[in-house]
């Protein structure tokens, strides 16, 4: 087996940039979601497979659908037994590998909508010791580079579920996808933001109803309590409020397939720190802000 790539990585000390200009939506009183996908108010649930299901965000992901029994039935994809059996091991989490097109038939047969939260992870290489200074190195294990997941993988999802007619694909990726030079790409020297961005191009020319979230800087905080922040072409990324905690994401993206205002749009999403502006309630309103369909 080919030894894996590496590359030294750096951080960089960002500037303090005038906020640019950006949307917010806060509490603005009730407002009544439109069912986006479903076949009519009141009807069936609707059937949504949540692929990366064994990630931290795809985690919070199943259990919040799981939580909605009364308008979604939940299934999982993972990779391997060991995820399955982190989140419960129920017979609803299917076993697959994104590369391999037949090993996700059985998840994705039957589906009303699809959210795509698979990623490759890059590992740090072994040996590396703060104290002494430098900078870790990082890379990709062979076969699990940012081409084979984040393109190819996700290329796979999205064909498998216009096979069947989906009616809905939530995609999560990225926010710097404009900037080729940004440092994520530098990780194990393999472009993961540029693979990522290949594959929401995709989706978005694939003919499917779509909602691309390009989330910011991930965060493992509580979810509900922040005013969400929507942008584009990486202009929040300009600001100081550029993280979301990883419950929003999962949020928006279950709230995506209720609204036909969610349907063929792509923004950078990220929320305003705890305490400022009101925490966002009303989702129609969010996604009326958007108007880029990529």
């Amino acid at each position: 087996m080919a030894a894996a790539r590496m590359v030294s990585v750096s951080t960089f000390a960002g500037t303090h940039v005038r906020p640019s200009c950006h949307v917010s939506a806060a509490r603005r009183g009730p407002r009544r979601a439109r069912l986006a996908v479903s076949s009519a108010a009141g009807g069936s649930p609707l059937t949504v497979l949540v692929t990366g299901a064994g990630g931290r965000t795809g985690q919070i992901v199943y259990k919040k659908l799981k939580e909605s029994a009364d308008q979604f039935v939940s299934r999982g994809l993972v990779r391997t037994e060991e995820s399955k059996g982190k989140i419960g091991g129920a017979d609803d989490v299917f076993v697959g590998d994104i590369r391999d097109p037949a090993s996700i038939a059985r998840a994705i047969e039957g589906i009303d909508a699809l959210i795509i939260l698979t990623s490759a992870v890059p590992k740090m290489k072994p040996g590396f010791d703060p104290t002494k200074g430098g900078r870790p190195e990082f890379y990709f294990e062979e076969g699990s580079y940012p081409e084979q997941v984040d393109w190819i993988g996700q290329k796979n999802q999205i064909d498998a579920a216009k096979s069947i007619g989906v009616k809905q694909v939530v995609l999560v990726g990225s926010m710097g996808g404009t900037d080729v030079n940004h440092p994520l790409n530098m990780l194990g020297n393999a472009n993961i933001l540029v693979w990522k961005r290949k594959a929401e191009q995709y989706l978005a020319d694939s003919g499917l109803p779509y909602t691309i979230i390009r989330a910011g800087g991930l965060q493992d905080k509580d979810g509900g309590v922040r005013e969400l922040i929507v942008g584009k072409d990486d202009e929040i990324l300009k600001t100081e409020t550029k993280t979301i905690a990883r419950a929003d994401v999962a949020q928006v993206c279950i709230q995506a397939l209720l609204f036909d205002e969610a349907r063929f749009k792509a923004f950078d999403l990220a929320s305003k720190p705890e305490g400022e502006g009101a925490p966002t309630t009303d989702f129609g309103a969010l996604f009326s802000q958007v108007n880029t369909r990529f």
